[in-house]
C-alpha cells in the first residue's frame, strides 16, 4: 500500500507543481488537486478499511506528504489535515455513528477544520471563551474562532468549546462535530464565516474567522474521550501530536524540494567559466542542508512510529514537539539558502523559491509555535507540568 500510494503521489507531483503558482497568485483553494488526491486514495488514508479507508499508519502518510510538499505546500497541508488532523481524533474517540458519518465526507475530498484558536486564546487554548450549553439532547454553541484553517471550504468542523451544564456549571472542554456544506445547501443556522485573513504564504488556504450564535448541535455530535469532559480536553489535544508530525513533514518536504531546485541550478549555471557546483563555499552549504534534512527526516519518522500499535494512540508528545521544532526551523534556513544560491533570480517569481520561502515561514507558528514547543520539551525533560499541558 505504501509504495503504490507514494508512487501515485510522486506521479502527481509535477502536476501539482505546475498548478501551485495559480493557487498562490489567485488565492484560491486547490480544488483540482483535491480531485486527483481522491482518485489516488490519498484523502483519508488513515481511516480504517472497514470504513472505506486504507488503514494506513502515520509513517505511511508522511512518506506521501514529503513527495507532495516538494511540489505544492498547500496541497501537502490538505493531505496532512485529511489524514492526521481532526479526523484522527474522531477515529480514536468518536462513536461508531460519528466515525461512519465523518469517514465518507473525508474520503470524498474534505479537509476537516479544527476550531480551537480564538481572538484572545491562541497558544493558551484553555482560556477559550466559546461555550456549549446543554439544552436537553442538544448543545447550544456561542463564541468566535479565529485563524481557522479551511474555514469556508471545509465541510467538517471540530469546534472546541467549554461545556456548560443546564445549570451553568463548567464541565470542561471538548469538541463538537459540525457539518457545513453550502454547495449542498447544508448551512447550520448560527454558523457564519465572518472573514478571511490575507496571509504571507499558503495563500490558497483560507484562514477564517467563524462566529457561532446559538448554533444548535445534537448531543450525539459531542466528541467525548474516555475520561469525559474534565480530562477529555487533554486527550483530544493528543490528536495535535499527529498533526504536528505532519506539519513538520510538510516543512521538511518543502525544504527537500528547495534543495532539489538548488542542485539543478548549481549544476546548470556557470560563472567565472565553471558551474556553480564546483565552488567549495556552495558545496559546503549543500552538505549542511542535506545533513539537516536527513536529521529532520529521521526525527519525523521516529515520531510517526511512536504511535500505539493498535492505532488508538497518538504520537508521543515530546517526540512530535521535538521533530516539528527542528524540522520547521531547519526548513526556513534550507529554503532561504536555496533561494540565496539563485541570487536575484531566486528572489523573483521565475523560480518557485520565492513562494516556497513564504509558505515555509508559517510552520514555526501554526500547530504550536516554536516557543511553545520548546516549553513543552523542557517540561518533559525536567519532569514539570507546563501551562500548555494543563487540562482545562
Amino acid at each position: 500500500m505504501t509504495l503504490s500510494t507514494v508512487a501515485k503521489a510522486r506521479e502527481l507531483a509535477p502536476v501539482f507543481a505546475a498548478r501551485a503558482p495559480k493557487w498562490d497568485v489567485e488565492r484560491t483553494y486547490c480544488w483540482d488537486n483535491i480531485t486527483d488526491l481522491v482518485d489516488a486514495q490519498i484523502m483519508g488514508m488513515t481511516i480504517p478499511k472497514e470504513l472505506g479507508g486504507l488503514g494506513a499508519s502515520y509513517l505511511d502518510v508522511i512518506h506521501v506528504v514529503e513527495e507532495v510538499a516538494k511540489a505544492c505546500t498547500l496541497t501537502a497541508r490538505v493531505v496532512v489535515e485529511a489524514n492526521m488532523g481532526g479526523i484522527s481524533a474522531v477515529m480514536a474517540y468518536g462513536t461508531d455513528a460519528q466515525k461512519s458519518f465523518c469517514a465518507p465526507i473525508v474520503l470524498a475530498g474534505d479537509k476537516p477544520a479544527i476550531c480551537i484558536t480564538e481572538p484572545d486564546a491562541g497558544s493558551a487554548a484553555t482560556e477559550m471563551r466559546t461555550t456549549a450549553r446543554r439544552r436537553g439532547d442538544t448543545y447550544v454553541i456561542n463564541g468566535t474562532k479565529h485563524w481557522i484553517t479551511g474555514g469556508g471550504v471545509s465541510k467538517l468542523y471540530l469546534i472546541f468549546a467549554r461545556v456548560l451544564d443546564e445549570d451553568g456549571s463548567d464541565l470542561g472542554i471538548t469538541g463538537f462535530i459540525v457539518h457545513s456544506d453550502p454547495s449542498a445547501g447544508i448551512l447550520p443556522k448560527g454558523f457564519t464565516v465572518v472573514g478571511r485573513e490575507k496571509t504571507m504564504g499558503l495563500c490558497g488556504m483560507p484562514e477564517a474567522e467563524l462566529r457561532f450564535e446559538n448554533l444548535v448541535v445534537g448531543a450525539d455530535m459531542a466528541l467525548i474521550p474516555p475520561s469525559g469532559f474534565k480530562r477529555g480536553f487533554a486527550e483530544l489535544m493528543n490528536a495535535y501530536n499527529s498533526q504536528r508530525v505532519g506539519a513538520g513533514m510538510i516543512a521538511m518536504g518543502v525544504a527537500a524540494g528547495a534543495l532539489e531546485h538548488a542542485k539543478r541550478y548549481l549544476l546548470e549555471r556557470k560563472q567565472f567559466g565553471r558551474p556553480l557546483a564546483e565552488f567549495q563555499g556552495l558545496q559546503w552549504m549543500v552538505a549542511d542542508m542535506d545533513t539537516q534534512l536527513h536529521a529532520a527526516r529521521l526525527m519525523l519518522h521516529e515520531a510517526a512510529k511512536s504511535r500505539g500499535p493498535d492505532g488508538s494512540q497518538f504520537p508521543d508528545m515530546t517526540m512530535a514537539a521535538r521533530a516539528k521544532l527542528f524540522a520547521s526551523e531547519m526548513a526556513i534556513k534550507v529554503v532561504s539558502d536555496s533561494l540565496q544560491m539563485f541570487g536575484a533570480r531566486g528572489y523573483g517569481d521565475r523560480e518557485p523559491l520565492e513562494r516556497m520561502y513564504r509558505d515555509v515561514r508559517m510552520f514555526t507558528i501554526g500547530g504550536g509555535t516554536a516557543q511553545v514547543l520548546r516549553t513543552q520539551i523542557a517540561g518533559s525533560v525536567l519532569g514539570i507540568k507546563t501551562p500548555q499541558t494543563r487540562d482545562t
